[in-house]
């Protein structure tokens, strides 16, 4: 049975593979009706557009779902969303089509399709409202160099619909207001009259014909041809289309034929068509949205698009700061189709079987199950290629395979995703349909046992190639140097050249050339193979690593390129030290002895060139490759003697490997020419192959990492003068292995170090800080305690201490002991210093002075100090002078000191340290001068400045015994002021706060002769340089000067306050006199009684004389005040009203009123001015009286009372 004979529809006859909105013929409506396969995905979309297309019917008018007209149609290439939309507008127009004398209304052909009886009932009840359906593919339709594009062409098909200008809106509205009018065809008949043309075939021509079209539109409306004059001169001046006018123009004609009449927009590829213009977006967000509220839900909007609303939309959103919220509302009608179901369409249109070949097709699979299983089987792919599931799915798909529904799925979007082919590709004029009907016939005069091979779906994109590719292809047919198998290769390899999924592997391109299900896969591997390498000499394809790749014209250029590139050894050596050392071994320098927690660091060597910046480590790992000019020399005998030198090294000899020096090669002269070319000036199309080449280079590095990593476990390994066998794992085990046997062979002093601490910085800060008591005594003989360890530190210091040169921790800790022979851990080293600091046996420095031991945890502590500290070997001090401290700090402090010159030290230096802090503390009290003690706390200051300048022990000692008198003296000062400032402060504060209330009265008391002497000797101690044996007698003296003091403060105070009421009485006395008005008496007595309140409180024996003197003042301002007071005049009386002739009696006089009383201020005298020297004479006396009499005789003249004062 031939492949043609199978099916049950003749396998060439002609099919619309690829649907389109202008191909509306009835053989095209028929085929795409009849044909119409209704997948599950596409069951569950119809449901989804008719269950929110009938809610708007149910409920006109609802304004929440006229906002809601818009439906978003989404799927990538193939997925059918062209032809879905189609279909539905044949379903809602719902017309009569004709075939072959044959008639069915659109619904009538998915009778039987549908198995949902709710959706038939649904689709059938949707289709029987009134519906215009305008179809149109936009790009297609729209003019792009128009401002508002996606506008002008819903206008425009909206226009063509009414029998109006399809590309003039201008045009479009004249005749729509023409037609309101009822005149436009009057129009078309003057207009036909006039010219003897036809206006729709003219109008084009519109502005040529303006005479005529103003007679014509003069004719119909009555109008003189002036009146048209203006407009016709500029008519799209005076058209307005905005969103508003086209949903406005919509509306009116839906009215026109009746509130139930409905009409749906379907375009196409309109995601293809915005692409990133957000202007554009937002103008079809507005004109849906118009539609759907002034139309009131009876205007539907269906487009369709690559990507799916909200993929689009992120994208724009992501670039631009817009909100598209308005749109996502009005699109909530979202279908998404996939390719998921193609097999199911090709199936049923294109692979149907007759009942015999099914039969036949199903023993077959019984006979070959297994041979097929095995046929089509893939390696290191991205996504699971389907296999026959059973003989029913070989019987459905034969004879194609079932990866291939999956896979030229890939490789159709992925050529038309990477620009390979030209514009009818990338607009969808192919589709899957056409590529396997291709396939199939060019097979249709095969014997049933063939398979189509990969190839086969070639020719069906051929004629739709860029130039470049496939002149590429077709000159390898015409060379001479190849085959024709070669050919078929090359078409196979530009076929799954972009697809992610499958790789070009040897054993893939076998598969996808089985064309017999008996096929030979091992004759066709070694076909394939011979086939590929002369493809590769031939520059068609390239290598990378185990795969190959088609080249085009311009990647063969490229690929020349490269292979043009000249390498020096340098660089090829260079490159492979970085893979191994930082590829395989993940760049490490340093590696972690695992027995003692180490990093040793180690120079890494690629064919004897240092790799990466060469460190003073002991270690050295030198790996030897096939690359190495003298690889051959390297024999067992000469790693051997390499592993010996300079105290020891791993030798690493890879075996010999011709796939690693090739794609080495490959991989240098790549990026070599990548980064000469790729300039910044070059066409897309190179950067995208240089892209592309760097992207495969990188993975080509990648591969190599891991092939050196599988060599290096198979690697020859010599260390330390010995073959090392190391054990199975990972390529960077086998350096690890070998440098911890070199580590264990050539540190020979490394095991002196018998117990490793888990925790050494703990440990080191715990025997720092512990007490004097704890047993610290070393062993350096024997193996406890890693004495010997100790010992050769201890040993290392005192000999470098014997010829005076410093020991810095640093070089102690990395230097000597971190290198040959030794290699100890550096906190293990820190540990054995500390322990042999607590021994006594060192001593640590910083910045020239002696760390003691509870410092020297915060300096070791970080290792960038290390560099600053100062091993030394300890001096100390002789038990006679240790000793001698102790018992002067006994003597000094009150206090036995410890045993033990550290402790000895740490008590004294405390000691010393808290004297400083209170002696620094009473200074800024004595200072002041009101304090005793500044001399003797400046000279102590002085003195214990001297001996904490001291930070060693043995200094600070020596130095302490040396000072003796000076320290048993400081001793007696602090405790003289430790006792003043302790607890004498508050009285010595009383002496200064009463002496200074007694001074003010020192006049008076000092004719007391006890007050006098109580204050001479309050005197003296306070000027007392060292009061602190006189402070006892301070209170009983300030008692005593107190209570005379206070007897006579109420002397003096008594005195004065008589005075002054004296005044008060006589101020009242003149005020009762005038009857004087509250305000006066408030003013001249206010002053009077503020001297009395300050009086009764004064200590002060002068103030209190100074505020009698005061109120005789106040006394004769307030006299003065009272003598000027002026009474204000009484009002007169009114007297009583007399009326003329009545005869009455005459009114009574008013009695005068007193004058007011006068108040006269006493004339004060004062004798004693009246004089001038002594009254030496009789004569001297009369002239003193008469002078006296006459100013007394002249005050009783003038009627003022006298005052002798």
């Amino acid at each position: 049975m031939l492949i043609r004979e199978l099916f049950e529809k003749k396998i060439d006859r002609p099919i619309n593979g690829v649907i389109k909105a202008d191909q509306t013929d009835d053989a095209s409506k028929w085929q795409e009706l009849d044909e119409y396969v209704i997948t599950r995905e596409l069951d569950k979309h119809l449901h989804g557009f008719f269950n929110s297309y009938l809610k708007s019917i149910d409920a006109p008018g609802d304004p929440e779902l006229a906002g809601k007209v818009g439906v978003w149609v989404s799927g990538f290439f193939g997925s059918g969303k062209s032809h879905f939309i189609k279909v539905l507008s044949y379903l809602l127009e719902n017309k009569m089509v004709s075939m072959g004398g044959e008639s069915r209304r659109a619904v009538e052909f998915f009778d039987g399709k549908i198995q949902d009886a709710m959706l038939a009932a649904d689709i059938k009840r949707a289709v029987n409202a009134d519906t215009d359906v305008i179809l149109f593919n936009i790009d297609s339709k729209a003019d792009t160099s128009k401002d508002d594009s996606i506008l002008t062409v819903f206008t425009n098909v909206f226009n063509e619909r009414l029998g109006y200008s399809p590309d003039h809106p201008h045009i479009a509205d004249l005749e729509r207001r023409l037609d309101a009018k009822g005149k436009f065809g009057e129009f078309k008949a003057a207009y036909r009259e006039i010219t003897d043309c036809d206006w729709v075939s003219e109008r084009d021509a519109f502005h040529l014909n303006s005479d005529s079209i103003k007679t014509a539109l003069a004719r119909v409306l009555g109008q003189s041809e002036d009146a048209f004059e203006k407009w016709l001169d500029n008519p799209e001046a005076v058209f307005n289309l905005s969103p508003d006018n086209f949903a406005g123009w919509v509306k009116q004609y839906l009215d026109s034929k009746g509130p139930k009449h409905r009409i749906v927009f379907l375009v196409d590829e309109i995601g293809q068509f915005i692409g990133q213009d957000t202007h554009m977006m937002l103008r079809l967000q507005t004109i849906t949205e118009n539609l759907g509220t002034i139309c009131g839900g009876r205007a539907w909007v269906v487009v369709t698009s690559q990507e799916d609303i909200d993929a689009v939309l992120g994208e724009m959103r992501s670039a631009k700061s817009n909100d598209f919220s308005k749109i996502q509302g009005r699109f909530k009608t979202r279908l998404s189709l996939s390719s998921a179901d193609v097999h199911e369409v090709i199936q049923a249109r294109l692979l149907e079987k007759t009942p015999a070949a099914w039969d036949a097709l199903v023993s077959v699979y019984k006979d070959k199950a297994d041979i097929l299983k095995n046929q089509l089987s893939f390696t290191n792919v991205g996504m699971t290629f389907k296999p026959f599931a059973n003989d029913d799915h070989f019987a459905k798909v034969y004879p194609f395979a079932p990866y291939q529904f999956q896979l030229v799925q890939k490789i159709f979007e992925a050529i038309r995703r990477v620009g390979a082919t030209g514009l009818h590709l990338a607009r969808g004029e192919r589709s899957m349909l056409d590529a396997f009907q291709t396939a199939a016939m060019d097979m249709a005069s095969e014997k049933v046992g063939v398979l189509v091979p990969l190839h086969r779906f070639y020719p069906s994109i051929e004629s739709f190639l860029d130039t470049a590719v496939k002149a590429t292809i077709d000159q390898a047919g015409d060379n001479a140097s190849l085959e024709p198998f070669d050919n078929l290769v090359l078409r196979t390899l530009f076929l799954i050249r972009y697809v992610e999924e499958i790789k070009g592997t040897v054993e893939n391109l076998v598969t996808l050339f089985i064309d017999q299900i008996d096929a030979d896969r091992l004759a066709i591997k070694i076909q394939m193979e011979a086939s590929l390498q002369r493809l590769e000499g031939q520059t068609l394809v390239r290598r990378n690593g185990d795969e190959f790749f088609f080249l085009t014209d311009e990647e063969k250029e490229i690929g020349r390129g490269i292979k043009g590139i000249d390498l020096h050894g340098g660089e090829e050596v260079k490159a492979l030290g970085e893979m191994i050392f930082d590829g395989v071994l993940g760049g490490y320098k340093k590696h972690r002895f695992e027995d003692t927690k180490k990093d040793f660091p180690f120079n890494r060597f690629c064919d004897q060139h240092p790799y990466g910046t060469k460190g003073d480590g002991d270690l050295a790992v030198q790996v030897i490759t096939s690359l190495s000019d003298d690889y051959a020399d390297w024999n067992e005998a000469r790693c051997l003697m390499k592993s010996t030198e300079d105290g020891g090294q791993v030798v690493i000899k890879l075996p010999d490997d011709r796939k690693l020096g090739r794609e080495l090669q490959t991989f240098l002269q790549t990026e070599k020419f990548i980064s000469r070319t790729n300039d910044g000036g070059l066409p897309a199309s190179t950067v995208r192959i240089l892209q592309d080449r760097a992207a495969e280079n990188r993975q080509r590095q990648d591969n190599l990492t891991v092939h050196i990593g599988e060599l290096m476990k198979i690697a020859e390994v010599f260390a330390a003068g010995n073959k090392v066998t190391v054990k199975g794992g990972s390529g960077d085990g086998a350096i690890r292995q070998s440098l911890d046997y070199l580590i264990k062979n050539t540190f020979t002093k490394l095991g002196y170090l018998k117990h490793i601490c888990q925790d050494p910085q703990t440990e080191i800060k715990a025997i720092l800080n512990a007490p004097d008591t704890a047993d610290q005594k070393l062993k350096l003989d024997g193996d406890d305690g890693n004495a010997p360890a100790l010992k050769e530190v201890l040993e290392y210091v005192r000999l470098k201490d014997s010829i005076s040169q410093k020991v810095i921790l640093h070089d102690l800790i990395e230097g000597r002991f971190g290198k040959r022979p030794y290699g100890w851990p550096e906190w293990e080293v820190v540990l054995l210093v500390a322990r042999l600091v607590v021994a006594g046996e060192l001593s640590m420095s910083m910045d020239g002075a002696l760390l003691t031991r509870d410092k020297i945890f915060e300096q070791v502590k970080t290792p960038n100090k290390w560099r600053s500290i100062i091993v030394i070997k300890r001096q100390t001090v002789d038990a006679a002078l240790l000793q001698q401290a102790r018992n002067l700090g006994k003597s000094v402090f009150s206090k036995m000191g410890p045993d033990g010159e550290d402790a000895l030290y740490g008590f004294l230096r405390e000691h010393c340290e808290k004297w400083q802090a209170n002696l620094s503390g009473y200074l800024k009290l004595a200072e002041t001068g009101k304090y005793p003690g500044k001399d003797a706390i400046d000279a102590g200051l002085k003195l214990l400045k001297l001996i904490l300048a001291e930070k060693d022990s043995y200094g600070f000692i020596q130095k302490f015994v040396t000072l003796k008198v000076e320290f048993q003296n400081l001793s007696d000062d602090v405790s003289d002021l430790d006792t003043f400032y302790g607890t004498q402060q508050p009285t010595w504060e009383l002496l200064g706060r009463k002496y200074a209330e007694f001074v003010v009265n020192r006049k008076e008391l000092d004719h007391n002769p006890d007050a006098a002497a109580a204050l001479h000797q309050m005197e003296s101690i306070l000027g007392h340089a060292a009061p602190y044996p006189l402070i006892k007698d301070i209170s009983g003296l300030v008692s005593k000067v107190t209570a005379i003091n206070d007897a006579l403060v109420v002397k003096r105070r008594s005195h004065a306050l008589e005075k002054i009421d004296q005044h008060v009485s006589e101020v009242k006395e003149a005020l009762d006199h005038i009857a004087a008005p509250p305000e006066l008496r408030n003013k001249c007595l206010s002053e009077l009684q503020k001297l009395r309140q300050t009086t009764e409180k004064q200590a002060s024996i002068a103030h209190i004389h100074q505020a009698v003197a005061e109120a005789v003042d106040a006394k004769d301002d307030a006299l003065g005040e009272i003598e000027a007071y002026v009474p204000p005049k009484p009002a007169a009386p009114t007297p009583p009203l007399v009326t003329p002739g009545t005869g009455g009696a005459e009114p009574t006089k008013t009695k005068a009123e007193p004058p007011p009383p006068v108040f006269k201020k006493p004339r004060v005298v004062r004798p004693a001015e009246m004089k001038s020297g002594y009254l030496k004479t009789q004569a001297d006396v009369d002239a003193f009286l008469g002078k006296l009499r006459k100013e007394l005789e002249a005050a009783l003249a003038a009627e003022e009372p006298i005052e002798i004062r």
